[in-house]
């Protein structure tokens, strides 16, 4: 999926408790959200697990600088930074 195919639209989420998801994507129906963490090893955080519970997400991709691509939790991913350079990869089936 990418952000640019003409039926997917961006959003930023956040509540006044403070939760937040640096972009939202809806494609086909479908919410995926995306985080940007400037940080070695991302991990599960508040914000990502009430946006999963309260928007009903199909999946986060946390981008980070690193290079591992890994799994945080269930339907939330560790994505390496240089991945948004090719199409289609920051979201893998």
């Amino acid at each position: 999926m990418l952000a640019t195919e003409p039926h997917t639209d961006a959003a930023f989420w956040a509540t006044h408790q403070g939760a937040e998801i640096d972009l939202l994507l809806q494609h086909r129906g479908a919410l995926f959200g995306v985080e940007c963490k400037r940080v070695d090893a991302p991990r599960m955080r508040p914000s990502i697990r009430i946006a999963l519970a309260d928007l009903g997400l199909e999946r986060v991709a946390v981008v980070y600088p690193g290079t591992r691509r890994y799994t945080i939790a269930d339907r939330v991913e560790a994505v390496p930074l240089a991945t948004l350079a090719t199409p289609g990869q920051l979201f893998t089936p």
